[in-house]
């Protein structure tokens, strides 16, 4: 999650070549947890409902004005402007909307306000709203926060080992291979993540965040699954009636590709604070959670930056302390940046070559032969 600020905390030169790809340091850190909180000011930890709701009516009120302008005007432009305004509008909406996501998932970590009736409401309207089942995630999420980087434990986006790559990998690691792994998993990768745990943590059976009684979850959880179930259907019925009425063209156009766009943006960015060929990855030989944490990207989305809520540059900040409110992670990044030093990673290479490099080069985890830390992985792609 990041931080609502007025200014990146990114400096603006970036990184390039190998630079970019420089290692964090995997050692225990020489400094403890609570001298980085000590670092942040103390105010950066209020949670404000007004503020809070500011930023749901800022981007709601966007929402809704450009699907206005979609459904009223776009059919009274020229023919050629006509073709230029929706993907144009569907891109714009899918950013807008991932900003509305990034509020909900900001609930999730009880990071919206005082109240955690409140911020489960909040957090259950929103989600529901863009197809993700609330509690479902709350509590998977809850647990990729609790184990990341651990080999065995993190719930999302887990490395493999060599020995464990399918056998059609070696078919894949060329360019053509990439575009097409890419393409899949940014338009597919949420919804099978979250229907069959794709990329997710191994479990002995089945694991569905649909399905109140899989392994991901606890008796104390399961009648909350139902809840986010509830939302999901409630918001497919709903979806329904707007076919019956408007056409299914009109809301795919409306709602549905931008809703790919929102799906799209969510892989990305996850994809990127957690892989990276400068990251470590850690069994349970050499895990705890505070390296753990460590262990992710900050990165430069530029103008994005402030439409997602700066989700994308100060996730490191987000990892290390997730109530904190977003509109407060940017000034704590800057805080704590001197204190993390080189366990503070940040990647300035431009997106789309940082989405090529990784996975061009993050195929799978191995340690380092030379190393005597044979608990500490690092990314490769020597097949």
């Amino acid at each position: 999650m990041g931080g609502g600020g007025r200014s990146s905390v990114a400096p603006k030169q970036r990184n390039s070549g190998e630079e970019a790809k420089k290692r964090v340091p995997h050692g225990k850190p020489p400094f403890s947890l609570s001298q980085v909180k000590k670092a942040i000011p103390p105010h950066c930890f209020q949670r404000s409902v007004i503020r809070s709701f500011s930023y749901v009516f800022y981007d709601l009120t966007i929402a809704s004005c450009l699907a206005y302008v979609a459904i009223n005007y776009f059919s009274t432009l020229p023919h050629n402007l006509f073709l230029l305004s929706w993907p144009l509008y569907w891109a714009m909406q899918g950013c807008v909307l991932t900003g509305v996501w990034v509020i909900a998932h900001e609930c999730g970590h009880h990071a919206f306000s005082d109240y955690q009736w409140l911020d489960d409401l909040v957090g259950l309207v929103l989600h529901s709203f863009l197809l993700v089942p609330y509690f479902s995630w709350k509590y998977s999420h809850r647990r990729h926060h609790s184990n990341t980087g651990s080999l065995e434990r993190d719930e999302v986006f887990v490395p493999k080992r060599k020995s464990a790559l399918s056998w059609y990998s070696k078919y894949l690691n060329n360019p053509l291979g990439r575009v097409l792994t890419l393409a899949v998993t940014l338009t597919l990768g949420w919804p099978l993540y979250l229907a069959f745990n794709v990329s997710g943590r191994p479990y002995e059976r089945f694991a569905c965040h649909y399905d109140p009684y899989g392994p991901i979850y606890t008796d104390r959880e399961r009648l909350q699954i139902y809840i986010s179930d509830a939302g999901i259907l409630a918001m497919c019925y709903g979806l329904y009636k707007a076919v019956m009425l408007k056409g299914l063209v009109w809301v795919v156009c409306v709602y549905g590709v931008p809703l790919l766009v929102v799906n799209g943006f969510l892989v990305l960015i996850t994809f990127l604070q957690h892989t990276h060929p400068g990251v470590p990855h850690y069994d349970s030989s050499e895990w705890d959670w505070f390296r753990g944490a460590l262990a992710t990207v900050d990165r430069d989305y530029g103008i994005l930056n402030k439409v997602l809520h700066n989700i994308t540059d100060t996730h490191v900040a987000h990892h290390l302390f997730s109530t904190m409110p977003h509109y407060h992670a940017t000034e704590a990044t800057k805080a704590i940046r001197p204190i993390l030093g080189d366990y503070y990673h940040f990647d300035g290479t431009p997106i789309y070559k940082a989405m090529w490099r990784e996975a061009k080069e993050c195929m799978y985890v191995e340690p380092d032969e030379e190393s005597k830390a044979k608990g500490v992985y690092w990314y490769k792609n020597k097949l």
